[in-house]
């Protein structure tokens, strides 16, 4: 005899269990987001690991050559930004100034054209924001350091890689055992579309990465911007977070080049620079390199976006979207859970299919007809 719930019970039940999911994620931060960015990284570097593999290496040594290659890259990215972060401190003192002449200007305007108008305080501004930079530019860049250099980083998560590199295949036979024989060739296509998904938004990502990299310090340098391999690689890594992140990217180049320019035209061509590149990088290369398994509706992504920040800040705004990608590829693959796939997908994928299933309705009413 089966019982039926109420619907307000069963929705009393799911909400306290997201709940209690959030909860534990938010509580165990410091465990889960190493472990599932180890888990990440080790599906990119498997298709290298097991090509060292088959050209008769040791497991181990396979292994241990993909994780060492991995630090080395990942270590000279850090002493790359680490050596831009301090030469950029350098012209504080400049922008300092600049700040203090625009302001200076903007209050005789507001003098002059705004009866009794309250001036803005440069000394206010200057205690505000560069004095705090003074006193942070060399504890920020070491924090990046020690950041990078700590125990999570440099002992966990390196063996965490090393250990799901090791242990793959006997992961995912795990994960077969779990289900039974009638639904594993369902679960072994999932975990290949899964693997496909995280390897096609990683590596996707990456090659997007530097081609917006080279775009951008191509456009910095041909302006005169300084600074430009910095501004240029740091808008590219926040490329990673969709809408917000080539926003953040271009907005710092843009201020800079007007506090440091004398003529306006420097700051609109940065604009115009940023905004036709971004043009190309969400119409050209994301669709092409990326490919559309991992592409979500803007709703959705927005969705992910501001959950992840909130469960576990900038590492959640990056990690929820391939997260996000991945329930997509599950959801069409369980009997019952499609809607949620649907949901989660990109809308012209969906418009497509709601297309060809009214197509075939319409077909199938013709026929019907010619029939009677």
């Amino acid at each position: 005899m089966k019982v039926r719930f109420a619907f307000y019970v069963r929705l009393t039940v799911v909400m306290l269990g997201l709940v209690l999911v959030v909860t534990i994620m938010r509580e165990a931060k410091s465990i889960l987001v190493p472990i599932l960015v180890s888990g990440l990284l080790a599906i990119l570097i498997s298709p290298f690991t097991s090509l060292l593999e088959k050209w008769k290496f040791p497991k181990a040594l396979a292994v241990g050559i993909s994780v060492i290659s991995l630090l080395v890259f990942t270590s000279a990215l850090v002493y790359f930004f680490y050596n831009q972060i301090l030469g950029f401190s350098g012209d504080l003192s400049l922008l300092e100034a600049r700040v203090g002449y625009y302001l200076g200007q903007l209050n005789i305007f507001l003098e002059k054209h705004l009866e009794g108008a309250v001036p803005i305080s440069a000394d206010s501004l200057q205690n505000a924001i560069f004095q705090y930079l003074y006193e942070n530019a060399g504890n920020l860049t070491q924090g990046l350091i020690a950041t990078a250099g700590s125990l999570t980083m440099v002992f966990i998560m390196p063996i965490y890689i090393f250990l799901f590199l090791y242990f793959r295949s006997f992961l995912a036979e795990f994960i077969l055992m779990s289900f039974e024989e009638k639904d594993k060739a369902k679960v072994r296509n999932v975990l290949y579309k899964v693997k496909q998904v995280v390897k096609n938004y990683i590596a996707g990502m990456f090659v997007v990465i530097i081609i917006l990299a080279i775009l951008n310090s191509i456009a910095l340098l041909s302006l005169g911007i300084k600074h430009a391999f910095l501004f240029a690689g740091f808008a590219a890594l926040l490329n990673v977070i969709p809408f917000l992140g080539p926003f953040i990217g271009a907005i710092l180049p843009i201020l800079y080049a007007f506090l440091t320019k004398d003529s306006l035209w420097y700051t609109f061509g940065v604009f115009m620079a940023f905004y036709i590149i971004q043009l190309f990088e969400s119409n050209l290369f994301t669709p092409r390199i990326v490919g559309g398994r991992v592409s979500m509706n803007p709703l959705m992504t927005i969705i992910a976006l501001f959950v992840g920040n909130f469960i576990w800040g900038l590492a959640g705004m990056i990690l929820f979207i391939p997260g996000i990608a991945i329930l997509k590829v599950i959801f069409d693959e369980v009997e019952g859970m499609e809607a949620y796939g649907f949901l989660l997908g990109d809308i012209k994928s969906a418009e497509k299919k709601t297309n060809r299933r009214t197509l075939k309705e319409q077909i199938t009413k013709v026929r019907g007809r010619f029939r009677l």
